[in-house]
């Protein structure tokens, strides 16, 4: 798998993701130019979050049927037709179909996931993931940057426009430059639906699972709450501004690239732990908001390492452990995500009303510490395990 390939997956993660989240700083035009009243312009974001959701439950699972290179191609077109509709709504309801459709195939990057660590060598598997995961973290704070940039310029439209002519672009380009990755299987798609729910009885999958969601919810906590008190008093920072902490979030994360190396030379148990700790600490700098700038971008660049860092070890441990169906490992595993990045998001905002900043700082960090207990409890099960196997082994050799 050349730098090459690994650069294109990126990309396509970056893209199809940044469709999910292009909507968030242009709410306000979207809603008026549409007819959708404030206290309802939530729904064009809430529109591509549950087509997401039902594409990781629905459309992910294939991977482990056909060729991943089709699916991706396939669900890079379709991607960039919801996005087209969206951009080109004269009504509400055409525009949450569009994103509907736009989020349901954005799952293309998950795909694109299991694909890459499909085609890897084992001692390779998780730099390439830590290189392609990184463009989804690229896509989700990047969007928050370039489309306000967008449509400040030529309107909401035009970002949603942008990346549907980029998302077109990329399933020709996927098609003819992406190896063929054929499944030789013969499992149906009702068995493999059926395997995603006996995951969720695998003591592996359910704590990555958990995992992932105290992780992302912590991460919704910061980036859909952080906004809050930065608009207010003392700063009362403009859109622009705020946007700007979106390049902290990314250089933490880019930094976190690298973590799927120390996976590959068998650390990544212990990369999850003190990644999680770090992002248990970071919420002590996030938490000086209040009276502290610099302290809060010191606290975004922990935190979105240490979530870049978890992520790329859960899904290295998770391709790996289910090498068999690793689109439906890692679609199952997604749902987490999904759920708790809605939890953080939804439940950051009553507290902020509630409790000012402390409220989201508290939550953030409570969040963070059940991620650390739920890595600290599955290690120490996962220990006790593999003594009671090794005695059972020697008593065997005993016998014989």
């Amino acid at each position: 798998m050349g730098w090459g390939t690994r650069l294109l997956l990126a990309v396509v993660c970056g893209v199809a993701v940044a469709g999910v989240y292009a909507g968030q700083p242009v709410l306000e035009p979207m809603g008026h130019d549409l007819g959708v009243p404030r206290d309802s312009v939530g729904w064009f974001v809430a529109a591509g979050q549950l087509g997401y959701l039902a594409g990781l439950v629905l459309l992910v699972p294939l991977g482990d049927l056909l060729d991943r290179r089709r699916l991706i191609a396939g669900h890079l077109g379709l991607v960039a037709l919801g996005l087209a509709a969206t951009a080109a709504a004269p009504v509400a309801w055409t525009a949450f179909a569009g994103l509907v459709v736009a989020g349901g195939f954005a799952v293309v990057v998950q795909t694109a996931v299991a694909y890459a660590a499909s085609i890897s060598p084992p001692g390779e598997r998780g730099r390439n993931l830590g290189v392609v995961t990184s463009g989804v973290v690229v896509g989700i704070l990047g969007a928050r940057i370039v489309t306000g940039g967008l449509a400040e310029v030529w309107g909401w439209r035009s970002s949603y426009l942008a990346l549907a002519v980029l998302a077109a672009a990329l399933c020709v380009l996927s098609f003819f430059a992406l190896p063929p990755d054929i499944r030789t299987g013969t499992a149906r798609y009702g068995q493999v639906i059926r395997s995603l729910g006996e995951l969720f009885t695998q003591p592996t999958f359910l704590s990555r699972g958990l995992i992932a969601f105290f992780l992302f919810a912590s991460f919704g906590t910061l980036w859909s709450g952080m906004a809050l008190p930065l608009a207010g008093e003392p700063w009362q920072l403009s859109e622009a501004q705020i946007g700007l902490f979106g390049i902290a979030g990314l250089a933490g994360a880019l930094g976190a690239a690298r973590s799927g190396r120390w996976g590959d030379a068998g650390h990544a148990n212990r990369v999850t732990g003190i990644a999680l700790a770090l992002l248990l600490g970071s919420w002590l700098a996030i938490g000086q908001l209040g009276w502290s700038l610099p302290l809060l971008v010191l606290g975004v660049v922990v935190l979105d390492f240490a979530v870049q860092a978890v992520h790329v070890s859960n899904q290295h441990v998770l391709t790996t452990a289910y090498a068999d169906r690793t689109s439906t490992a890692i679609g199952g595993y997604m749902v987490f995500y999904s759920l708790g990045s809605a939890f953080g998001a939804t439940a950051t905002t009553s507290l902020f009303d509630a409790a000012g900043w402390a409220g989201p700082t508290v939550l953030g960090a409570a969040l963070a510490l059940g991620a650390l207990g739920v890595w600290a409890l599955a290690s120490h099960t996962s220990k006790r395990r593999e003594r009671r196997l090794a005695g059972l082994a020697r008593e065997c050799a005993g016998i014989h």
